[in-house]
């Protein structure tokens, strides 16, 4: 199974379930609709939160390089697609069973609910990655960042020769720049005066 249909498989069904418990929360406690809301995402948030900072730490450790690092962006993204229009779909079919559910039309469910929950997937998941990357990568000591092979393709690396190139011609350049500023100089200067005197 793929990362991110594991990820969107667990937070799909997380999300069934903290609209099942906020259905039920809210129909005993009908005054504190919004905190009981806003408490539910806050826990769904905070879930994603850890396992986006557990992929970040993994990843970091085993790749020193960031330029080796696995594309968890992606991962994530697709996850919360998934997670949002699974969730949705589930709990619109629940809802046609399950009064005390609050479900709105399937089409709304799809789209405006699945991307609610896709983007809270992505951007608390990023977030975690992130933070778990820099953590690991503070304590790591700076390494130069060198591509295995490097060597080896020296001589079908097209920057490497147009480097070359552009260093060859630094070295003409600084030369041309050395002749003109020794023509240019106030000695050069006075000694073509003395020739131009003796000719005449």
């Amino acid at each position: 199974m793929s990362k991110w249909l594991l990820r969107g498989l667990v937070f799909a069904a997380l999300m069934v379930i903290v609209r099942l418990f906020q259905g039920a929360l809210i129909n005993a406690f009908e005054t504190k609709a919004g905190l009981i809301s806003i408490t539910l995402v806050a826990l769904y948030a905070v879930v994603v939160l850890i396992w986006g900072y557990a992929d970040g730490r993994s990843d970091a450790r085993a790749n020193p390089d960031p330029d080796r690092r696995s594309d968890l962006a992606m991962t994530w993204l697709l996850a919360g697609l998934f997670a949002g229009v699974v969730s949705g779909l589930v709990a619109w079919l629940i809802g046609l069973f399950y009064k005390n559910l609050y479900v709105e039309g399937l089409i709304n469910e799809v789209t405006t609910f699945a991307a609610f929950t896709a983007l809270l997937v992505f951007l608390f998941a990023i977030i975690g990655v992130g933070l778990g990357r820099w953590l690991v990568d503070r304590k790591t000591p700076q390494q130069p960042r060198r591509r295995e092979g490097d060597d080896d393709r020296a001589d079908t690396d097209v920057f490497a020769a147009v480097r070359d190139d552009r260093d060859g011609r630094d070295g003409v350049q600084d030369y041309d720049n050395a002749a003109t500023e020794q023509h240019t100089s106030p000695v050069a200067v006075a000694e073509h005066d003395d020739d131009t005197r003796r000719n005449s």
